[in-house]
Protein backbone atom coordinates (compact mmCIF):
# COMPACT_ATOMS: atom_id res chain seq x y z
CA UNK A 1 0.00 0.00 0.00
CA UNK A 2 1.58 3.55 -0.91
CA UNK A 3 1.68 6.02 1.64
CA UNK A 4 -0.58 8.45 -0.15
CA UNK A 5 -3.10 5.55 -0.51
CA UNK A 6 -2.21 5.35 2.94
CA UNK A 7 -3.05 8.82 4.33
CA UNK A 8 -6.46 9.19 2.58
CA UNK A 9 -7.50 5.78 4.38
CA UNK A 10 -9.03 5.91 7.74
CA UNK A 11 -8.89 3.10 10.55
CA UNK A 12 -12.71 2.59 9.78
CA UNK A 13 -12.48 2.12 6.09
CA UNK A 14 -9.32 -0.07 6.64
CA UNK A 15 -11.12 -2.24 9.20
CA UNK A 16 -14.37 -2.73 7.11
CA UNK A 17 -11.71 -3.31 4.11
CA UNK A 18 -10.17 -6.10 5.93
CA UNK A 19 -13.25 -7.95 7.08
CA UNK A 20 -14.84 -7.83 3.69
CA UNK A 21 -11.43 -9.91 2.52
CA UNK A 22 -11.65 -11.91 5.76
CA UNK A 23 -15.27 -12.66 4.84
CA UNK A 24 -14.41 -13.07 1.35
CA UNK A 25 -11.69 -15.77 2.10
CA UNK A 26 -13.81 -18.03 4.56
CA UNK A 27 -16.37 -18.13 1.94
CA UNK A 28 -13.69 -20.17 -0.14
CA UNK A 29 -14.64 -18.99 -3.39
CA UNK A 30 -12.37 -17.15 -4.53
CA UNK A 31 -9.55 -18.47 -6.80
CA UNK A 32 -5.99 -19.11 -5.63
CA UNK A 33 -4.55 -16.17 -7.38
CA UNK A 34 -7.31 -14.23 -6.07
CA UNK A 35 -7.28 -15.76 -2.93
CA UNK A 36 -3.30 -14.87 -2.03
CA UNK A 37 -4.07 -11.64 -3.80
CA UNK A 38 -6.74 -10.89 -1.24
CA UNK A 39 -4.31 -12.20 1.48
CA UNK A 40 -1.75 -9.70 0.81
CA UNK A 41 -4.18 -7.03 1.11
CA UNK A 42 -5.34 -7.95 4.21
CA UNK A 43 -1.93 -8.50 5.42
CA UNK A 44 -1.45 -4.42 4.51
CA UNK A 45 -4.47 -3.68 5.98
CA UNK A 46 -3.57 -5.36 9.04
CA UNK A 47 -0.48 -3.65 9.34
CA UNK A 48 -2.02 -0.33 8.50
CA UNK A 49 -4.59 -0.98 11.62
CA UNK A 50 -2.13 -2.01 13.90
CA UNK A 51 0.54 1.06 13.44
CA UNK A 52 -3.13 3.09 14.13
CA UNK A 53 -3.83 1.50 16.86
CA UNK A 54 -0.66 1.32 18.24
CA UNK A 55 -0.16 5.23 17.95
CA UNK A 56 -3.19 5.60 19.29
CA UNK A 57 -2.54 4.00 22.48
CA UNK A 58 0.56 5.80 22.99
CA UNK A 59 -1.01 8.95 22.69
CA UNK A 60 -3.58 7.77 25.42
CA UNK A 61 -0.86 6.82 27.50
CA UNK A 62 0.87 10.03 27.20
CA UNK A 63 -2.49 11.90 28.37
CA UNK A 64 -2.96 9.82 30.79
CA UNK A 65 0.66 10.32 32.34
CA UNK A 66 -0.17 14.07 31.77
CA UNK A 67 -3.05 14.04 33.75
CA UNK A 68 -1.66 12.44 36.65
CA UNK A 69 1.37 15.01 36.93
CA UNK A 70 -0.98 17.37 36.83
CA UNK A 71 -3.29 15.86 39.85
CA UNK A 72 -2.42 16.87 43.01
CA UNK A 73 -1.73 14.87 45.51
CA UNK A 74 -4.58 13.90 47.40
CA UNK A 75 -4.12 13.26 51.40
CA UNK A 76 -4.97 10.40 52.80
CA UNK A 77 -7.49 11.10 56.20
CA UNK A 78 -7.86 8.81 59.11
CA UNK A 79 -11.84 7.72 59.28
CA UNK A 80 -13.21 9.27 62.19
CA UNK A 81 -13.85 6.62 65.18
Amino acid sequence: MSEQAQEELTFEQAQAELEQIVARLEQGQASLDDAIALWERGEQLYAFCKQRLDTAQGKVEELARRVEQTRPEQTKTEPAA
